[in-house]
């Protein structure tokens, strides 16, 4: 129903209901006290009041905008989900993010970058939790709270605090990749739109005919690599606060739609088994030739969202959002995380946090879950509970639907991976990207980025420990790193 009456552009109670002034409370005569029956003050007073939910406690800055994926490339010998069958297109979700930074704080600061997409597949929703890194700091779940801690501020002081990033990557050398992606110039990316995006977990497919697969995404931005150096990031932390999320916005709506193009690793299930590092790794990359990247799409983002609080700021990601033909594998981390992401929407923004615009799916929702604060949508099912009489859904009937088979079937596979091999390193594949990846531009921003963050360690003996972690790492930067920190040659 349309209201076309002219008063109907009035202003109105959270009920709909017309009211009386938005500037001048109810009060007994012209300077007496205010009355608690002003229903229209009392919920203005009371709705700001609650008017934020609790900041992410790992990702809370970010922004992002709708897009959509369309497959580029035949990947059906390596999956049946539908969202990557030939020309499929999917409407899609992405939120770019800091990593340790507050709701408040600069974009630019050095820190990873959360890169999170969410695909309205034909078979429920689909969704990548991953960084612009193909790497993490950690293997085992058992220390995400611990690292995440070192890196926010100084409960003392409330001020953020090298020193305790310090203690807890260099008393954790499985750190020293990811470190070293977060020292090398990704870990300033000029724009959102100027930076790749990984899913970072070792992941499965699963093909028409059960054969399965051991994958790897790679999102690559069609703008190119860009970076900042640190003395621009510095400038530009403290002139624009909110640089990349203006960034995008403008450039969204100006038209140049950003876009970044989907390719893969696949590796054979078998090869797991004996591949000559630990496959499930979070601090391990596959080398590319060993398995080469295979185009499958490519994501556009075309749409700002109409209300940012609504559609980023409620978004929620999780890594056990699992269509058919995907899946996971035993990396330690990626199944930790798929308690742990949920678990967290739940308790930021309500149980039934899937009702939401920008999570709720675009298929019919068949669940059994009933109640709980802010549900306004029922299930769907006429029913509640299962088995039940009345025709309510059964997973029993479910077509195309594969079981998390590689509990079964890898479960040696999954034994040896909760351990570490006698044959991993730490420090091997870092050294490689020093070496052969960065040239001697990059590695003297290398040098510098580490000198300057380290030199602020206050502690001694965490400072000289940073110092050797480098000169495990390759010995020339540690040598360099520590003239740059000590004054003198040598760790």
């Amino acid at each position: 129903m349309v209201d076309d009456r002219p008063e109907s552009r009035g202003s109105t109670t959270n009920a709909g209901i017309p009211v009386p002034s938005d500037e001048h409370s109810l009060s007994v005569g012209r300077d007496g006290p205010l009355v608690l029956h002003d229903a229209y003050l009392i919920e203005k007073m009371a709705h700001f009041n609650r008017e934020r939910v609790p900041e992410r406690v790992v990702h809370a800055k970010g922004g992002g905008a709708y897009g959509v994926f369309r497959v580029t490339n035949d990947v059906s010998q390596y999956t049946c989900a539908d969202l990557f069958q030939p020309g499929r297109e999917t409407p899609m979700l992405a939120r770019f993010s800091t990593v340790a930074g507050e709701m408040g704080s600069p974009d630019t600061w050095r820190d990873p970058r959360g890169f999170s997409l969410k695909f309205y597949t034909r078979d429920g929703n689909f969704d990548l939790v991953g960084n612009n890194t193909p790497v993490f700091f950690i293997r085992d779940p058992q220390k995400f709270q611990d690292f995440i801690r070192s890196q926010k501020r100084d409960p003392r002081t409330g001020l953020r605090d090298n020193t305790m990033q310090w203690d807890f990557w260099s008393l954790s050398p499985e750190s020293s990749h990811q470190v070293t992606w977060l020292m090398g110039d990704r870990g300033l990316p000029r724009t959102w739109r100027n930076m790749d995006g990984f899913g970072s977990h070792t992941y499965q497919w699963v093909n028409a005919g059960g054969e399965r697969f051991w994958v790897k995404y790679h999102f690559q931005t069609d703008q190119g690599n860009d970076f900042f150096t640190q003395e621009e990031s510095d400038r530009v932390a403290g002139a624009d606060a909110d640089h990349h999320r203006r960034d995008l916005y403008e450039a969204i709506e100006r038209g140049d739609h950003p876009s970044w193009t989907l390719r893969m690793q696949v590796m054979p299930f078998e090869d797991a088994a004996d591949y000559r590092f630990n496959p499930f790794d979070l601090t391990k990359v596959w080398p590319h030739e060993d398995y080469p990247l295979i185009e499958v799409g490519r994501m556009t983002l075309t749409e700002n969202p109409e209300n940012h609080f609504i559609h980023i700021e409620q978004a929620a990601f999780e890594p056990s959002n699992m269509v058919p033909g995907t899946g996971a594998s035993p990396d330690k981390m990626l199944l930790g995380r798929m308690f742990s992401y949920p678990d967290a929407h739940r308790y930021r923004i309500g149980v039934n946090y899937n009702e939401l615009p920008p999570n709720r799916p675009l298929v019919p929702v068949r669940s059994y879950a009933k109640d709980g604060q802010m549900r306004h949508d029922p299930p769907g099912t006429g029913q509640v509970y299962h088995p039940n009489s009345y025709g309510g859904p059964d997973a029993g009937r479910q077509q195309g639907v594969e079981p998390d088979g590689w509990r079964v079937e890898a479960s040696e596979l999954v034994r040896e991976a909760y351990s570490l091999r006698r044959d991993d390193d730490d420090v091997s594949q870092p050294r490689t990207l020093i070496r052969e990846v960065m040239d001697d531009a990059a590695r003297d921003r290398l040098v510098s980025n580490i000198v300057g963050h380290v030199s602020a360690v206050t502690d001694e003996t965490i400072r000289e420990r940073a110092v050797r972690y480098w000169g495990d790492i390759d010995t020339e930067i540690g040598a360099r790193v520590a003239k740059g920190v000590n004054g003198v040659d040598g760790a």
